[in-house]
Formats: structure tokens, C-alpha cells, sequence
């Protein structure tokens, strides 16, 4: 297929770029995968969608305040950074710009607390800086850093924790599950009581998410990777879910991604960590997820393209062409749809 093929056309204000006041009250497109039909609802309908016996996977990634802005100590020079990976205890793989400000041997304070050497310049142009810090780094980062918000997103956001899932809590990933953005604590508990397994994983985003496909055939598209664990506690509520003929749904491409890939590299759901570069596309086949949860994802996406091999094409943008014919909200902080 080409990329060509998953291309809709957007309008602009249609890319939400605040967060609703109340995280579930954004409307949700519902798509059955067996008749294609459409029904609009919103997100706190979600339980007209589930049975007791059903599993719902949630990513309990954390967003880092990986965005951080640091003054270069000899020139005065500003470069803004964006922590992307930790290679030891201070020592982190970042995105620079502007680069050319960044070479190796330059030193940054981002703060009275928090000081940066550049010890690499990386073939991707990525830099890896070896922190100074005085004090607990994460503590210290939530102090100085903003949110590494989608370059889509243009408003300031004036509550950090509205870019975090209401049960985040493993620190790691530079972009938050936005699938889960919608749920609150209470309705949580209200799916626990209504017999609901809610459980979890750990994905934690790269930026490479948000990265386009530039080959024509998507075939040849090259994935980023990603770190991924799966518990002992949610593979074996997953395998008693199946076992009992219930169903697993996912909330978000990021639990997709992690449950896939855990049936294809083992054969089965099973207790384990790992990388993930798994790119789902039309034509493949689904070993675990039976609905997913998730936002609307921008056109020529890997993510349409995972959406679209698990509703199916035609009926994937038949759904999108609707979604922008009803006006919902796209993207981070848009409104969600369910496939089931």
C-alpha cells in the first residue's frame, strides 16, 4: 500500500490543542469492525461498550518534562533540548536545536541547580549530554522542564498533569498514552465494579511517534523502537480473559503495540520486557487485542495505518471522513473512538 493511500484531509481547527475541562466528557465515535457502522457517543458511555469478564489494557507510562532550555556558559547562547533517552544515571541522548549551538565540549545551565556537558554528537545529529545536578534529577527536572507537547499542539498548556494519564506512574516516555487521557479515577473504579479486569503495561513513547512516513511504498518504512514491559499480573489476567471468552481491549496504539508484540516475538501472552519496533499495518493479523481505544491520528500516520488494519480500510476512512464531517476534535487532546 502507499502512503498516499491513508491521507484524508484535515482542517486545522480541528486539531484540538487544549484539553477538555472534564477528561471524560469528549465525545466518542464508536466503529463496529463486522458492519462498519458509526454511532456517536461520549467517552463516558464507554461502559454501554464492556461486559464484566472483559480485560482493559492500560500503558502506565509517565511523561518526562523532557522539554528544558539551557543557556550555553561561554556565549549565552539559548538551546532548547529534548531528553529522549537515558544511557546511564546522568547521562541522556537528547534532540538540540538549534544544533549547530551544541557541539561537543560545550557546557549549559539550565538552572542554579542543573548544569549539562555535551560529551557527543550522534550520526542522527542527536546529542548526548552528561548532566551536572544538585539534587534528586527527576525532582529537579519537573522544576525546570515543560511538557515535549506534539509540534501540532500551539497553546500553552497551563496544567502539566492534563498532558498525563490519571495512572501514570512509571517516568520514561517522551509523549503521553493519549488514549488514556480520557479516563478519571471514578470511572476506573466504576469498570472495577462492574466485574472490568483493568490492567496494565508499560510502553513508554518515543518522539518517533510523531515522526512522518516519507517512503511512498509504507512497506519500507523503518519503525523507531521502543522500551515495552509486560507484568506477570496483567499476562495472566489477559490469558484467564481469553481463556473465559472474554475480551482484551487495548487503550491506545502504545498498548496495542505491547500486546502484539508480546504474542508475535513469544507465541503468547507471557510475563516479559523488552524492544519493540513493530510497525501493524493492513494485512495483519491480530494474535491478542479484540478493541482498541484510541484518539484520531494524523493522515499518512503509522497510527492510521494500525487503525486501519484492525477496522479495516475502507471502513476506517469511511470513519474519518465522518469524524471531519461531525467536527471531533483530532489528535493529543481530541476526542476518542472505540472499535470493538
Amino acid at each position: 500500500m502507499k502512503k498516499s493511500d491513508f491521507y484524508f484531509d484535515l482542517p486545522e481547527e480541528l486539531i484540538a490543542q487544549t484539553p477538555l475541562s472534564q477528561r471524560d466528557h469528549s465525545r466518542m465515535m464508536v466503529l463496529s469492525r463486522e458492519s462498519g457502522e458509526v454511532t456517536h457517543r461520549h467517552f463516558y458511555d464507554l461502559f454501554d461498550y464492556l461486559k464484566p469478564g472483559d480485560c482493559l489494557v492500560l500503558n502506565d507510562t509517565r511523561v518526562l518534562p523532557a522539554r528544558i532550555f539551557g543557556t550555553r556558559t561561554d556565549t549565552g547562547a539559548v538551546v532548547e533540548f529534548v531528553l529522549l533517552k537515558q544511557k546511564e544515571m546522568l547521562v541522556w541522548e537528547c534532540i538540540a536545536g538549534p544544533g549547530k549551538k551544541a557541539k561537543t565540549g560545550t557546557s549549559f545551565k539550565f538552572s542554579d541547580k542543573l548544569f549539562a556537558d555535551v560529551i557527543d554528537v550522534l550520526p542522527d545529529g542527536n546529542r548526548v549530554l552528561n548532566f551536572k545536578c544538585n539534587g534528586e534529577f527527576f525532582a529537579v527536572l519537573d522544576e525546570v522542564g515543560q511538557m515535549p507537547l506534539p509540534p501540532y499542539i500551539k497553546a500553552k498548556l497551563e496544567d502539566k498533569e492534563r498532558y498525563q494519564t490519571v495512572y501514570s506512574r512509571e517516568l520514561g516516555s517522551a509523549a503521553a498514552p493519549t488514549a488514556g487521557l480520557h479516563f478519571t479515577k471514578e470511572m476506573l473504579q466504576k469498570l472495577k465494579d462492574k466485574g472490568i479486569r483493568v490492567e496494565y503495561v508499560t510502553l513508554h513513547v518515543g518522539l518517533g511517534t510523531f515522526r512522518p512516513v516519507k517512503v511512498d511504498n509504507i512497506t519500507d518504512h523503518k519503525m523507531h523502537t521502543e522500551h515495552y514491559e509486560m507484568p506477570q499480573r496483567t499476562a495472566d489476567a489477559i490469558n484467564e480473559t481469553k481463556k473465559n471468552g472474554g475480551r482484551v481491549f487495548c487503550v491506545g496504539t502504545t498498548s496495542c503495540r505491547t500486546v502484539e508484540s508480546v504474542a508475535n516475538t513469544y507465541g503468547k501472552i507471557c510475563a516479559c520486557s523488552g524492544e519493540t519496533g513493530i510497525f501493524i499495518y493492513p494485512g495483519y493479523e491480530f494474535k491478542c487485542m479484540d478493541g482498541i481505544i484510541t484518539n484520531f491520528h494524523l493522515p499518512e500516520s503509522t497510527l492510521i495505518m494500525l487503525v486501519s488494519a484492525f477496522a479495516g480500510y475502507e471502513s476506517t476512512l469511511s470513519a474519518y471522513k465522518m469524524a471531519v464531517e461531525e467536527k471531533y476534535r483530532f489528535f493529543s487532546f481530541g476526542d476518542a473512538m472505540l472499535i470493538v
